[in-house]
């Protein structure tokens, strides 16, 4: 792999060195690793990344990368890269069901719905409302070797393959130590650690750290196929995903079909993802030769259909959540943490979002300016939402079922009814009319998954290092779609554009106003430099460095987001939360910013009981549906 343009942010380690002790150890070197050692470097913290396996990704995995994660990518200084691999145009964005690609009958090859997804079509708008980047898409496959290829450059002989980590000690002053195995050379040393990050998707930090997850596993078997194939005689020319529903699965989906590119997508694409359900009672395939069969027969293609098989996954849907997502000195994240379902992208996103929350919180305290206290409100803060987004996802993973019952479909169904049901779909008259828009509504109702922006966007924490102030969330909150901007504690930063921003050449995004080395106080020219001593002061006070941004009056569009008068005041954490607001300045500024910047920095706790265990309910029921 070629090694990125862009200067080294740590000093370098040659490659036979090894540091007695570093600041803070990542354990694994996927999307959720990396982005913590890129993060960490760019904080000033010391790090060193270790990979059992080498950079070289072999298999597709995630590629959904929402306007989140993409803001986190952009501070990373890889954003544009990546929308330089994705497609080049918008046609990808929507998601259909066929009953397959082709086949020997006009009910073969028959589409039964889209919807537009990713902010694509008619959700283009508003998700460009809610955020200055766009959604973009890029396997794993690429996406892994140039963050790689980021983060080497970044932390110069600090990004290590062949390394795994066969043990951790826990220091009872804190700091751990991994035991650790050079698998090139089998040669095994052991490093020590002020903090871990433990990113290796789960295999075996979770164990070494004596963190149970909790949930239901092996909800549903799927066997996924890389490939390289011609479908370009499929009648879909756009989209990057389809799902396919045949009678023999009494209207749950028979598989799934996602583009892959590079450079074409659609039905152009050169590679493809082909996702097959087995059906009930099917043995394993006894070898790739039955697995492409079975691939061309739910795909409807000819059994001679040229495929070359890249690569083959075999796994199993779960909803699992960590019990802890701190352990002493050692934090989970991503896949270590939280595993479920890909069925609405979260998985890579919410690893990436992890990291983002935990970096700023472990420099803070590696700096100097926050102490341990400030670390535990990474699991206040993110295990809610990891619990969520793995409900949300097994949610979304049962969306088809109400398609196939629209088409008539069902349990007990023979194949031969099936393809009648679905032939009426088909037909004219008031039959077809009635069956068409019961299955248009059903398919609709996957808006959920696709067009989720308020799950996406709209996330936020209760408790942790913020300042609650009482207010309710705003209307819609709890809608998997509709995102309403606001200011109130735990929240994302409304975006919106600036047009008055000194030095600026253009417009400035609200988001590009908050400091990654320090707590942001946003503020306009009416207070400003009662703001601005105050800030002095509570920095001083507090030993947290607080950086004013003045918003010229006149901006409408923040006006109208900002939810605090012309004299308040609305503090925004590096990860681009907000952590405290005020409608109008107190009559102690100072006294005010410094008592919201210790409760910040000390964290708040939830009113009792776990914060999780409703999504975590919702997941039990969500797996339970699945399994009928």
């Amino acid at each position: 792999m070629t090694a990125a343009t862009r200067p080294a942010l740590l000093p370098a380690l040659a490659p036979d060195e090894w540091p007695e002790e570093v600041p803070v150890l990542v354990v694994g070197g996927g999307p959720a690793g990396l982005s913590a050692a890129l993060l960490l470097a760019q904080h000033g913290v010391e790090v060193l990344l270790l990979e059992r396996r080498t950079f070289e990704s072999r298999f597709p995995r995630a590629h959904l990368l929402n306007v989140r994660t993409m803001e986190v990518f952009a501070e990373m200084g890889v954003a544009d890269d990546i929308y330089a691999l994705a497609p080049e145009d918008d046609r990808w964005r929507k998601v259909v069901w066929y009953t397959s690609v082709a086949g020997p009958t006009p009910l073969h090859g028959l589409k039964l719905g889209e919807v537009p997804a990713w902010g694509g079509g008619a959700d283009a708008a508003r998700y460009a409302e809610a955020s200055p980047k766009q959604f973009s898409n890029l396997p794993q496959l690429r996406l892994d070797p140039l963050l790689w290829r980021h983060a080497d450059a970044a932390c110069p002989g600090r990004i290590r393959a062949s390394q795994e980590v066969t043990g951790i000690e826990q220091s009872g002053s804190g700091g751990v130590t991994a035991t650790v195995l050079d698998r090139s050379t089998g040669e095994q040393r052991r490093v020590r650690a002020r903090y871990l990050v433990a990113a290796d998707g789960g295999r075996v930090s979770a164990e070494l750290l004596g963190v149970e997850l909790e949930g239901p596993r092996a909800i549903r078997d799927v066997v996924s196929c890389y490939v390289s194939a011609d479908l370009s005689q499929w009648s879909e020319p756009d989209a990057l995903l389809a799902h396919f529903l045949q009678p023999w699965n009494e209207g749950r989906p028979v598989g799934a079909l996602q583009a892959l590119g590079p450079h074409r997508y659609g039905r152009e694409s050169p590679e493809w993802l082909v996702a097959v359900t087995p059906r009930p009672g099917q043995p394993p395939a006894a070898d790739d030769a039955e697995l492409l069969a079975r691939a061309r027969e739910m795909l409807g293609v000819a059994p001679d259909h040229p495929i070359t098989l890249n690569a083959v996954s075999h796994w199993q849907y779960e909803g699992v959540v960590a019990r802890r997502f701190r352990a002493g000195s050692a934090f989970l994240v991503g896949d270590a943490a939280h595993r479920h379902p890909p069925t609405g992208g979260l998985g890579l996103n919410c690893a990436v979002q992890d990291v983002h929350n935990l970096a700023w919180k472990l420099a803070a305290v590696l700096h100097g300016w926050a102490d341990e206290a400030l670390l535990d409100t990474y699991e206040s803060e993110r295990r809610p939402i990891a619990a969520a987004y793995t409900a949300h996802a097994l949610e979304n993973a049962g969306r088809h079922a109400p398609i196939g019952a629209a088409l008539g479909l069902g349990p007990g169904t023979s194949e031969e009814e099936g393809w009648a049901q679905i032939g009426v779909l088909a037909a004219e008259g008031p039959d077809g009319d009635k069956r068409r828009a019961l299955v248009a509504e059903a398919v609709a109702e996957n808006a959920n998954d696709y067009s989720q922006l308020g799950v996406e966007a709209g996330f936020c924490y209760e408790a942790g290092a913020l300042v609650p102030d009482g207010t309710p969330p705003p209307p819609g909150a709890t809608s998997p779609t509709a995102y309403r901007p606001t200011t109130r504690p735990g929240h994302h930063l409304p975006h919106v554009w600036l047009r008055g921003v000194r030095g600026g050449s253009g417009p400035v995004s609200t988001l590009d106003l908050v400091h990654t080395d320090a707590l942001t106080l946003v503020v306009g020219p009416a207070a400003a430099p009662a703001w601005q001593q105050a800030a002095a002061a509570a920095a001083g006070a507090t030993g947290c460095p607080v950086a004013v941004a003045v918003v010229s009056a006149g901006e409408e569009a923040w006006t109208a987001v900002r939810e605090v008068g012309d004299t308040g005041a609305v503090l925004v954490r590096p990860d681009r939360k907000v952590a405290w607001r005020t409608p109008e300045a107190p009559a102690d500024p100072s006294a005010g910013l410094t008592a919201a910047l210790t409760t910040v920095l000390r964290g708040t706790a939830t009113d009792g009981g776990d914060p999780a265990e409703p999504h975590l309910e919702r997941i039990r029921q969500a797996a339970a549906r699945l399994r009928r």
